[in-house]
């Protein structure tokens, strides 16, 4: 909270390092629908391996461990349960099957903060309930000594912190200051930061992040496992959040290691689905169906730099192409002259008719 609190206050830029990897997922973004309009029995193939990386790779993280020969039937089955360990690999598969169902439909609030702990946390006493006694983060080293990582928010305060953080989170994709991405990890930084449960805080963080690509249009998680790439990258994952928490209660910490590791994490996702699914070729006319669905999603008036940001992948010259297309059919029609003119659909515009 105390993140995306600084960055309601106050955003000047984001480093060069977190501007690259901005760059880079606005291109990916633009190229997903080219990829997963192809190959529907290999995109059900990653859809399914997805599925059993997550639930495993988020509790392995936090010591949670399956008999291997099970792992397909705990995750893709129904068999009954032999112990805790697969009971909560188990629930979070369930919370992964309903936020990739629910998709946007999902809303990121209190409530359903608790309800994936809930269901990650299965039949244990306190699922889905804050933490009641205050508990520090506490690191320890094989020699037996221990050390704390990091004071969480107090159990008093936990309830008050979450509420802040959702609705800063809330006002700031409104304001839209701020690009959608960092916010989606800023407000990861400060969850884990307040620590609201008593256990289970990784595996929620990881089940909300992948909730919030889905609304910023980054789908790559139904397809790559995010929670996979994160375990095969957790030393960093711990490096990055202690230098990002250190003076965080304070308001006087760095959030960018972390923030940059986790837009790593989803271009990560990104180039691999890119892989896995080969360099396919662009169909013929696939580019001229992305601007002319762009227009048909304008509520109202447009400009061409609006159509080049909901479609990176496109130049501007085959965007003006378009338009001018559109204008000889009388589907389309400028409202002004120059860069920063203006565009609207006129009453003959369909997206059928316009090919």
């Amino acid at each position: 909270m105390m993140t995306l609190r600084i960055f309601s206050h106050k955003f000047e830029s984001v480093p060069a390092a977190t501007s690259w990897y901005l760059s880079d997922l606005g291109e990916s973004r633009g190229k997903q629908e080219l990829f997963s309009r192809q190959s529907p029995q290999r995109l059900k193939s990653l859809r399914e391996h997805a599925l059993i990386e997550s639930a495993l790779s988020s509790n392995r993280i936090e010591g949670v461990e399956v008999d291997q020969s099970r792992i397909a039937t705990i995750v893709l089955g129904n068999p009954l349960l032999r112990d805790r360990d697969e009971e909560e690999v188990r629930g979070y598969r369930q919370a992964l099957t309903w936020i990739h169902e629910k998709g946007t439909g999902l809303a990121l609030s209190e409530e359903n903060i608790l309800k994936l702990h809930h269901m990650t946390r299965g039949e244990i006493w306190d699922a889905g309930k804050y933490k009641e006694k205050d508990g520090d983060i506490i690191e320890k080293f094989p020699d037996g000594r221990s050390r704390i990582r990091f004071k969480t928010v107090s159990a008093k305060d936990t309830p008050v912190f979450i509420k802040e953080l959702v609705e800063l989170y809330d006002d700031a994709i409104k304001e839209h200051k701020v690009p959608l991405p960092v916010l989606l990890a800023a407000f990861n930084l400060d969850f884990l930061c307040i620590h609201p449960f008593r256990d289970g805080n990784g595996r929620v963080s990881r089940l909300l992040m992948l909730l919030q690509c889905y609304h910023l249009g980054f789908e790559v998680g139904r397809y790559i496992s995010l929670e996979r790439l994160i375990e095969q990258n957790k030393e960093r994952y711990y490096e990055t959040l202690e230098q990002s928490s250190k003076g965080w209660h304070e308001g006087k910490h760095d959030p960018w290691p972390y923030i940059n590791y986790i837009l790593s994490i989803i271009r990560m996702a990104y180039k691999e689905f890119e892989e896995r699914l080969g360099r396919l070729q662009s169909p013929r006319g696939e580019k001229t169906y992305l601007v002319l669905r762009a227009i048909d999603k304008a509520p109202g008036p447009f400009h061409i730099a609006e159509l080049r940001d909901q479609c990176p992948n496109v130049s501007l010259d085959m965007i003006r192409r378009v338009l001018k297309n559109l204008r000889e059919k009388d589907r389309v029609e400028c409202m002004g002259r120059g860069q920063s003119a203006r565009w609207r659909k006129t009453m003959s515009w369909k997206l059928g008719n316009t090919q």
